[in-house]
C-alpha cells in the first residue's frame, strides 16, 4: 500500500469493525465453544428484549413507504429535474432484484416451508397453509420495505441535497449539520460491522446450499474443509467482479443472473405441478393477508412468541442487517429516476418477483411433499437444509442438467450480491467518493471480500444453520436504530414540504 492509497482509506471507518471481527474470528478458532455460548446469550437477550420493535418498526417502514408513494414527494427525480439515468430500466430491476435477494430465495425458498410444516405453531390448524403464508410474510412487501425505505433516503440525500457517501447521509433530513462529523464516522463503522454479519449469514446459506450439490453429484463428505473450498471460489469471484465496477462486473452478472432466476423459475412452474401449485399459493396469500396486520404487530396473533423470534424477528434482523450498506448500492442507482419509480422497482417489482418463486418452489415442496410420503421432510431431517432443493429437481424433467443449473445459479446469486455490497462497503472506508468518482481502491474490496468468507465460515463450520440464524440477528440490531432514525427523518421531510428541504 504506497503512501498515496493508504491518505484514501478513512481508517477511523476501517479500523473499529476491522479489528472487532478479527477478535471474533480469533476467539472462534481458540474458544469455539465459549465463543457460541457467548454468541448464543447475545443473541437471546437481543431476542427476548427486543422482538416488539423489530416487528413494529418494519411493518411501519412498509406503511411510510405507501404514503410517500401517494404524497407529493413521490413525483420528485432524484438528482433534480435535468439528471439523467445511467441504467436502463432492465438494467436497474436486474442489479437492484440481485443486490437484494442473494442466495436467501434459493436456500430457504424450499427448506423453510419443510421447517413450518414439520413444527408449526401450536396454534395452526392447517400447516400447509400457514407455511405458504409465512412465506409472503417473510420475502414480499415487509423486508423490500426495508430496503426501500433506506434506499430513498440515500438517494434523495446524496443526489438532491450534496451529502457526502456516508450511512450518515441519510439522517440529514432529522439532524442537519450534526449527520456529519464524529457521528458519521460511528454510524459508518457500525453499519459495516452489521454487513458483514449479514453477508456472512447469506455466504453461509450459499455454501451450504452449494455442498449439498456437491455431495449428491460427487458423493463428497461435508466438512469444514469443503465449506472453505466453495467459500473461497465465491469470494474469489465477487472480489473480482467487485474490483470490476459497476459498470462491467456488477451489470454483467445481474443482468445474466437474472436470466437464470426467470428460466428455472419458469421452467418448474411448467413442468412442475402448476395447478396444485396455484392452488396453494392462493391459499396462502389470502392467509397471509388476513393475518398480516396481527402477525406484523404481535396484536392478537394467533403465533407463540418463540416461534414468531425463531423466524420473523430472525429474518427482519437479517435483511436490517443488510439494509444500510445496501441502501447506499440500492441509492447510487437510482440517478434520473423519480421517487415513485424507485418504489416500484425496489418495493413493488421485487415483492412480485419473490412472491411468484415462492408460488413455484415453495408449493411445489409442500405439494411433492405430500404426495410423495414426507421425501422431501426426510432429506431435510437427514441430510440437511441445504439438501431439499435436489430432492425437489429429482422430481422433475432432466433433473441432473437441473441440479447442476441450480449449483451454477446459487453460486452466481451471491456473488451478484456480494459485489455490489462489497463495493458499497469499500466506498463508505474511502475519502473522496461521489458520483463523478464512485469507486473504492481494489485493496479494501479484497479485504473486505476475504473477512466476510472468513465469518461465514467459521460460524457453518461451528454452529451450522443455528450459526447462521445467530450472526443475522446480532448483525441486524444495530442496523434497526439506524433505519429507525432515517424513517423519522422521512417522516420530517414529508412534513416539512419539498421546498423547505431543498429538494
Amino acid at each position: 500500500m504506497n503512501k498515496a492509497t493508504s491518505t484514501l482509506l478513512r481508517w477511523n471507518v476501517f479500523i473499529p469493525p476491522f479489528l472487532l471481527l478479527v477478535i471474533g474470528v480469533l476467539f472462534s478458532i481458540f474458544s469455539p465453544e465459549q465463543f457460541l455460548e457467548n454468541t448464543k446469550g447475545i443473541n437471546d437477550w437481543i431476542l427476548n428484549q427486543f422482538d416488539w420493535l423489530f416487528n413494529w418498526a418494519t411493518f411501519l417502514f412498509l406503511i411510510l413507504i405507501v404514503i410517500v408513494y401517494f404524497s407529493p414527494l413521490g413525483k420528485v427525480k432524484i438528482g433534480g429535474k435535468d439528471a439523467v439515468p445511467f441504467l436502463s430500466k432492465w438494467r436497474w430491476f436486474s442489479i437492484t432484484l440481485c443486490t437484494t435477494i442473494a442466495t436467501g430465495i434459493l436456500f430457504w425458498g424450499t427448506a423453510e416451508p419443510l421447517f413450518h410444516i414439520q413444527s408449526p405453531p401450536v396454534s395452526v390448524l392447517d400447516a400447509q397453509t400457514f407455511a405458504m403464508s409465512t412465506m409472503f410474510m417473510h420475502w414480499t412487501l415487509t423486508p423490500y420495505g426495508i430496503y426501500t425505505l433506506a434506499g430513498l433516503m440515500f438517494a434523495l440525500t446524496y443526489y438532491n441535497l450534496k451529502q457526502p457517501f456516508s450511512l450518515s447521509a441519510p439522517l440529514y433530513p432529522l439532524l442537519g449539520k450534526y449527520s456529519q462529523g464524529k457521528l458519521s464516522v460511528f454510524i459508518d463503522a457500525i453499519c459495516l460491522f452489521a454487513l458483514i454479519s449479514g453477508m456472512a449469514a447469506s455466504l453461509g446459506s450459499g455454501i451450504m446450499a452449494i455442498s449439498g450439490g456437491l455431495k449428491l453429484f460427487f458423493d463428497f463428505e461435508t466438512t469444514s474443509i469443503l465449506y472453505a473450498v466453495i467459500g473461497i471460489a465465491i469470494v474469489s469471484a465477487f472480489v473480482l467482479s467487485a474490483v470490476s465496477g459497476l459498470m462491467k462486473g456488477i451489470r454483467i452478472l445481474s443482468t445474466w443472473n437474472i436470466r437464470a432466476f426467470m428460466a428455472l423459475g419458469l421452467f418448474v412452474f411448467i413442468f412442475g405441478p402448476s395447478i396444485e401449485m396455484l392452488g396453494i399459493g392462493w391459499d396462502g396469500f389470502k392467509d397471509y393477508v388476513i393475518n398480516f396486520l396481527p402477525r406484523s404487530t404481535g396484536i392478537g396473533t394467533d403465533l407463540e412468541r418463540e416461534w414468531q423470534q425463531s423466524w420473523t424477528s430472525f429474518y427482519w434482523a437479517n435483511w436490517l442487517a443488510w439494509t444500510p450498506i445496501t441502501a447506499l448500492f440500492l441509492g447510487r442507482l437510482s440517478l434520473g429516476y423519480t421517487v415513485r419509480n424507485f418504489i416500484q422497482f425496489n418495493l413493488i417489482f421485487p415483492s412480485i418477483f419473490s412472491g411468484f418463486w415462492m408460488i413455484v418452489f415453495s408449493g411445489s415442496t409442500l405439494i411433492l411433499n405430500g404426495s410423495e410420503d414426507n421425501q422431501l421432510l426426510n432429506s431435510l431431517q437427514n441430510n440437511g437444509p441445504e439438501s431439499v432443493i435436489y430432492k425437489l429437481l429429482e422430481y422433475l424433467p432432466y433433473a441432473p442438467i437441473l441440479s447442476v443449473a441450480f449449483l451454477l445459479i446459487t453460486f452466481l446469486s451471491y456473488v451478484t450480491a456480494a459485489d455490489s455490497n462489497i463495493s458499497a462497503m469499500s466506498g463508505i472506508c474511502t475519502r473522496g467518493i461521489n458520483p463523478e468518482n464512485p469507486e473504492a481502491p481494489i485493496f479494501i474490496k479484497i479485504i473486505w471480500g476475504l473477512v466476510v468468507g472468513l465469518v461465514a465460515w467459521i460460524m457453518i463450520s461451528f454452529a451450522g444453520i443455528d450459526g447462521i440464524k445467530m450472526i443475522s440477528t446480532i448483525g441486524g440490531f444495530p442496523a434497526l436504530f439506524l433505519i429507525i432514525a432515517i424513517a423519522i427523518g422521512m417522516i420530517k421531510l414529508l412534513v416539512k414540504g419539498i421546498e423547505e428541504t431543498n429538494i
